[in-house]
């Protein structure tokens, strides 16, 4: 019943707690993220422009980027200077590293979201787009939901003592925006989708190419999806 009660906080009735307009209808979208890392080049646009467009605290990261180096021979190395928000340097000249690539990371938004299932005020919550959402009036600041997401992809804002991540902009995409970090990757590695809608290129490429998602093995059924994303690397 909480939870339920936290939902109508967001109805379109109240335009001015999300951002959105009147005639937003959440049930005709279903929203979802696909990342292509063939395409990401790791130079931090992205993680850039979701801080500023949501006043993300210095140290914190609603996305963030991080570089997969594959040596010849033992485990992969997996590295993130802040966030990959200002990009990275290149590899030593003698690094033995066979190949190496970016994967960009942020809320899965999952559709069976354990960090919703653990919220005791019903603060953490799903919206019938696919959004997964922080209610900063209903936080109580416990952490749970950190402890919850499997992902790492929520932290405890330091100026609001409520629990923050990537709410997929949904300030903007609710008006007819893309998000920030799709509009600001210059090689098109980010794409933002709509499952609802049949001509959305998005829905094309989950059902024509070999797609994957992050730890698969633990029935969260995430909503952001890879392509070129090695088996291995988790």
């Amino acid at each position: 019943m909480a939870s339920m009660a936290v939902i109508a906080l967001i109805l379109p009735e109240d335009a001015r707690a999300t951002g959105t307009t009147s005639e937003y209808d959440w049930d005709k979208h279903r929203w979802v993220y696909l990342i292509d890392t063939r395409k990401c080049i790791g130079c931090g646009s992205c993680a850039r422009a979701c801080r500023k467009e949501n006043q993300v605290p210095e140290g914190m990261y609603r996305t963030w980027i991080e570089r997969n180096a594959i040596p010849p021979e033992g485990e992969v190395h997996v590295d993130s200077p802040d966030g990959g928000e200002h990009g990275f340097e290149p590899d030593p000249p003698n690094a033995h590293v066979r190949k190496s690539f970016f994967v960009p990371k942020l809320c899965n938004h999952c559709a069976n979201t354990p960090c919703t299932q653990v919220c005791p005020v019903g603060a953490s919550f799903e919206t019938n787009d696919g959004g997964v959402l922080v209610d900063p009036k209903q936080c109580i600041g416990c952490g749970y939901c950190l402890q919850a997401c499997p992902y790492g992809s929520r932290f405890m804002n330091p100026h609001t003592r409520t629990a923050d991540k990537c709410t997929l902009c949904y300030h903007r995409i609710t008006k007819g925006l893309s998000t920030a970090c799709v509009q600001a990757c210059p090689v098109g590695a980010r794409q933002l989708g709509d499952r609802k809608n049949p001509n959305d290129p998005v829905n094309e490429i989950l059902a024509t190419q070999r797609v994957q998602v992050l730890q698969q093995q633990l029935l969260t059924k995430p909503q952001c999806f890879y392509l070129g994303l090695d088996m291995e690397v988790r």
